[in-house]
Order: C-alpha cells, then sequence, then structure tokens
C-alpha cells in the first residue's frame, strides 16, 4: 500500500467564498500514481469546510443565503465565542457544512456520482488557510 500528501493554500478575497477544487485533487491523485483506494480531503482551519455538491454559481449563492440565515455573522455579540474575536458564525458554518470527504479512486480516477465535484467553503476569509490531500491504496 502506497500514501501520498499535499497541501493546498488558499486566501480568500471575500469573507465567504466556495472554490472548485476536483482539478487540484485530480492533479494530486495523478502525481500519486495510486490507482486503486481512497481520497481524504480535509480543512485544516476551524472556519473552513470541505465538502461535495455541485458546482453551480446558483448553488454557491444559495448556500451562502441559507449558512447566513442559521447562523448570521452580525450581529457579532449574539455569540459568546466572539468575546474578543468576530467568526463565531464562521465556526457554526464549516460545522454545518462539514470538515472533510472521502471519494473512492476506481482505475486512478475519482469515483463520483453525475455533477459531483470536491468544494472548499470558506467563511472567514481574506487570510491564509490550507487544506491536506491525502491518498491511500495501490
Amino acid at each position: 500500500m502506497k500514501s501520498y500528501r499535499k497541501e493546498l493554500w488558499f486566501t480568500t478575497e471575500e469573507r465567504t467564498a466556495f472554490i472548485n477544487i476536483t482539478p487540484q485533487i485530480q492533479d494530486a491523485l495523478k502525481e500519486s500514481d495510486i490507482k486503486e483506494g481512497f481520497v481524504l480531503v480535509n480543512a485544516m482551519h476551524i472556519t473552513s469546510s470541505i465538502f461535495i455538491n455541485d458546482d453551480e454559481m446558483g448553488l454557491h449563492q444559495d448556500f451562502d443565503v441559507w449558512l447566513e440565515k442559521m447562523s448570521p455573522h452580525e450581529p457579532v455579540l449574539q455569540y459568546k465565542h466572539n468575546i474578543g474575536e468576530s467568526n463565531a458564525d464562521a465556526h457554526i458554518k464549516r460545522q454545518i457544512m462539514g470538515r472533510e470527504v472521502v471519494v473512492a479512486i476506481t482505475d486512478g480516477k475519482l469515483d463520483f456520482g453525475p455533477f459531483e465535484q470536491i468544494l472548499y467553503g470558506e467563511f472567514d476569509g481574506k487570510r491564509r488557510k490550507r487544506v491536506l490531500i491525502k491518498i491511500i491504496g495501490e
């Protein structure tokens, strides 16, 4: 069994962003030379997320609106965590959207259903954050 590890780094211009990182995961899979196994993709920061869904701008906007209704950023004083900070909503949004995904690798490719893509969700942007890719298999 082989394993391969790579990090991706992101700094978003906006506080909230959704980025399709499937091409970077596919590149890492090619670099790994693993044909059968699994890939773990993990947000390494507690205010960002990794999830699988359709990469469609309207859906991204729907996510943003829905998450803001579930856990609005303002007023920041509504959260106990925001004593000295202003990102409690980002922690909650990450909890809702998830920390990581695992995808099967079959014949050297990500084994997806129709329209599935791996997305990075940023909820407290404008600073550098990383994503871990761990590929295990043969």
